[in-house]
Order: C-alpha cells, then sequence, then structure tokens
C-alpha cells in the first residue's frame, strides 16, 4: 500500500518537474528574441557641412551613405529599464580607400550611453547609435 503511494507521489512529481521545465523552455524561446531589434537607427555627422543624418539600417543588409557602406549586423535593448543601454554591431567601410589590408573603418560594438568605448575615428564623418527597433 505505501509503495503504490510512493509510486503516485513520484509520477505527479515527475509530471510537475516536466510541465516545469517545458514552461521555462517556451518562455525563453517566446521572449528571449523581444530585446533584439529588427532595424537600427544610427546618426551620422558630415564634420565638413556640419549636418547631420538619423539613418534607420535594416540589421544585415549593407546600406550607402555618401563615402562609406555600412552595415549594422545585431541590435540589442538593455533588459533593464531604469538605465536603457543600446548595443549594436556595426561595420563601417570607406568607399574612397583603395588599400585592400584595410578592410573596415570600424568593426565592433557600439554603445549609446558611451560612445567613447568604442569609438568612429574618420576624418570626415562621425557616427553614433540612436536606437534599435
Amino acid at each position: 500500500m505505501l509503495l503504490k503511494k510512493n509510486i503516485k507521489v513520484g509520477k505527479i512529481r515527475l509530471k510537475l518537474f516536466f510541465l516545469a521545465f517545458f514552461l521555462l523552455i517556451f518562455n525563453n524561446f517566446c521572449f528571449a528574441n523581444n530585446n533584439n531589434g529588427e532595424f537600427t537607427n544610427i546618426k551620422v555627422l558630415d564634420k565638413v557641412s556640419s549636418k547631420n543624418k538619423l539613418l534607420k539600417l535594416k540589421n544585415g543588409e549593407d546600406f550607402n551613405y555618401k563615402d562609406l557602406l555600412i552595415k549594422s549586423i545585431k541590435c540589442k535593448n538593455s533588459e533593464f529599464d531604469d538605465n536603457p543601454e543600446i548595443t549594436a554591431y556595426i561595420q563601417v567601410k570607406d568607399l574612397r580607400s583603395k588599400d585592400k589590408n584595410d578592410v573596415f573603418v570600424f568593426n565592433g560594438w557600439m554603445f549609446s550611453s558611451s560612445p567613447s568605448i568604442a569609438p568612429f575615428d574618420h576624418p570626415v564623418y562621425d557616427i553614433w547609435l540612436v536606437g534599435c527597433n
């Protein structure tokens, strides 16, 4: 009699374990990409003319802006609402440069709150991250 009760309790615990495991996996699968954006918003400043332009880049596609070829690989919003942080992986090529050794002018992560961590260094243009949506 006691053995049958233990088997029933064990089956209930096993079902609860699988239910909790399924809910955990389902929650991560459904909400993991909520912070990833499909588009990256950057501002480009032309230092010669002092004009800036807001660009909306689709992640994974190249975008030509004057002498620059800009590509946003990934954009992500922070998980915390009290201190929002936007990060994006961006690659920038200078189309005027004919040197095949220098592939990218900039290739790395950009941060909206701290653009000086990985600065974009170009004599004519300046780029900074604005948003991710």
